[in-house]
């Protein structure tokens, strides 16, 4: 298939020279002239639009276990809202509750004593948003499973469903993470690598706001501390939180030792040894399987994921 019209132009028309070229000879000499460069053009055209391709049909697949790809974010007006998600789980009391009966505790019964119902529905949207609140996907479900079992994990187990549901904070993952222990982090820090990430996309009070929620964010997860001036921190993982990271990783295709170095994993702030030690401890408690042969490593979820998910699975390997 030829490049349409659009693409030519971009090939044609990259510096001044060009056009004058074209304009000298005529298109088809202009052709004749610069052959291979239109061809290396069409084929960096064509290959980008496979990787393109590629990812959406990726994204489409991963969205049947409940990881999202918008364009917006939840932290735009809001954080990943720990007390609010804890509060509710608390409140509805049942793993296998539907969504519906998620709803119905934030609007009806208002669960979380919001004072109007305009702020009960925007409340629901943004932890449906953030964490689906349907048992019928996986990230939400699992997320429950390791909710019940260990609750120092509510921190990281919160953060890491959030994560894989809303760009911005994976955006801003790749500031924090990195920083060493007892870095100051203001406000302006974030604002500061945000714009430079998103140019001229966020209005200065815009991106105010959602540094704060960021930064909120973080230091509900235990990535910083204090108030009004934040420290960085380190999390502190569990077997619980390790082995929800495992599972994201599993679910995206990683297998073997790799589960142990994906960015889930980094997101806990845990090494890679310590991870191992966390996953074995997960497996006695009968909440993974994990089996270790020297350096082969295998980690399987028997008790977490349906024939459907098992099957779909399959299918992306």
């Amino acid at each position: 298939m030829l490049p349409n019209t659009s693409e030519w132009a971009r090939i044609l028309f990259t510096d001044g020279s060009r056009r004058k070229g074209f304009q000298s000879i005529g298109l088809v000499g202009f052709f004749v002239l610069n052959y291979q460069k239109l061809m290396n053009g069409y084929a960096q055209v064509a290959q980008l639009r496979q990787v393109v391709n590629m990812a959406k049909r990726s994204n489409e697949k991963l969205k049947r276990f409940g990881f999202a790809f918008p364009f917006g974010s939840p932290h735009v007006s809001r954080t990943m809202m720990l007390a609010e998600l804890t509060g509710l789980i608390e409140f509805v009391a049942d793993s296998e509750a539907p969504k519906d009966r998620y709803i119905k505790a934030i609007v009806e019964e208002n669960c979380l004593a919001k004072r109007t119902e305009k702020n009960r529905q925007i409340t629901k949207r943004y932890l449906v948003e953030l964490y689906t609140l349907d048992v019928r996907l996986l990230v939400f479900r699992a997320l429950l499973i390791f909710w019940y079992r260990d609750k120092k994990a509510w921190p990281l187990l919160a953060l890491l469903c959030a994560y894989i549901r809303d760009p911005l904070l994976q955006d801003s993952s790749e500031f924090i993470l990195p920083l060493c222990e007892n870095t100051s982090v203001s406000r302006e820090d974030m604002e500061t690598y945000m714009d430079d990430k998103h140019p001229g996309r966020y209005s200065p009070k815009k991106l105010a706001s959602n540094a704060k929620n960021l930064n909120s964010t973080w230091t509900q997860s235990g990535h910083l501390h204090g108030r009004v001036k934040k420290i960085r921190s380190r999390a502190e993982p569990t077997a619980g939180s390790v082995s929800y990271a495992l599972l994201l990783g599993y679910v995206t295709g990683v297998r073997g030792e790799s589960l142990f170095r994906t960015r889930y994993i980094k997101l806990l702030d845990c090494s890679f040894e310590r991870a191992i030690e966390l996953a074995e401890e997960a497996s006695r408690k009968g909440w993974i399987v994990f089996k270790r042969v020297g350096d082969v490593m295998e980690v399987l979820f028997p008790n977490l994921l349906s024939a459907q998910e098992m099957e779909w699975i399959r299918e992306q390997n």
